[in-house]
């Protein structure tokens, strides 16, 4: 077949990358020889390739800032993001995010790379969030999001005790019309989906498992709340601070299938010091 289609149809390579080689500096390799992606490859041919120099966004300072790194390889990290540090740089937060400390870490370690998040939490969640290290790997991951070969686990301390202790939460999300960061429960919504398991509970509070099958803003945290179980800590949407001054919220597993080499990895998080706190003060 044409190396095109062997390309774009059997390895998932994108327009935009093909493109991205051709025309910014990369290479492709038939058995060693440079070609072009109108030759025709067979069976038992190596294809090799070489992306082009990732560009650093001129706009995103590097910081140096410590921060945990559970898995690295040429392709992406896995990262246990603290409470408190948000994401990426915004309006109210220009510096200190972890986008800031990555590319400190890039710069420092003579990395060409960008910031490339493959998912995303909230400033005061914790947990697991894998940052791949160039385009290719990025469109990969979220593509393996997407179709549920990359997974997220959160672990949640909601107030009341949730029934049934097993469920699925199907309510479509979207912006609150009063607020640029308040999301709702709404027919015209976009389609969201959370499984979840309770792990312990009492009266007062439930230590929850939740699986995500999508990924809406503040998906967990605006569904339990539509079911009057808000978060610990969530004053936003309802929860009580009084045991904690932040959502107890902590992606504590990921499960993926490396793109490149198709292994699957298992990574697993504790929950930090504060929701342990918390789990103790309410006796779970």
């Amino acid at each position: 077949m044409l190396l095109r289609c062997f390309l774009r149809e059997v390895k998932g390579l994108s327009k935009k990358t093909l493109a991205d080689i051709k025309f910014k500096g990369g290479f492709i390799f038939l058995n060693g020889e440079e070609v072009t992606v109108r030759t025709t490859v067979c069976t038992d041919d190596e294809v090799e390739i070489h992306l082009p120099e990732e560009k650093k966004s001129e706009s995103l300072k590097e910081e140096v800032i410590p921060f945990e790194i559970l898995f690295e390889d040429d392709h992406m990290l896995v990262i246990n993001k603290p409470p408190g540090m948000p994401t990426i740089p915004s309006r109210q937060h220009p510096s200190g995010t972890l986008a800031n400390a990555v590319m400190g870490y890039y710069h420092k370690g003579n990395i060409s790379s960008t910031f490339h998040a493959v998912n995303r939490l909230d400033r005061d969640t914790s947990g697991l969030l894998v940052v791949a290290k160039h385009g290719f790997a990025h469109d990969q991951l979220a593509k393996a999001q997407k179709a549920g070969k990359l997974k997220r686990f959160y672990r949640a301390i909601v107030e009341g005790c949730v029934q049934p202790s097993t469920g699925t939460i199907h309510a479509p999300i979207g912006r609150k019309p009063t607020s640029i960061i308040e999301r709702m429960v709404t027919p015209n919504g976009q389609v969201a989906i959370t499984h979840y398991k309770v792990i312990a509970s009492n009266e007062h509070f439930s230590d929850v498992e939740v699986d995500l099958q999508t990924g809406r803003t503040h998906q967990i945290r605006v569904h339990f709340a539509h079911l009057h179980h808000p978060l610990v800590g969530d004053e936003l949407y309802g929860g009580e601070t009084a045991l904690l001054n932040r959502q107890a919220l902590h992606c504590a597993r990921l499960e993926l299938i490396h793109p490149f080499t198709g292994y699957k990895h298992v990574f697993v998080c504790p929950l930090p010091q504060d929701i342990k706190m918390v789990k103790e003060a309410a006796c779970l």
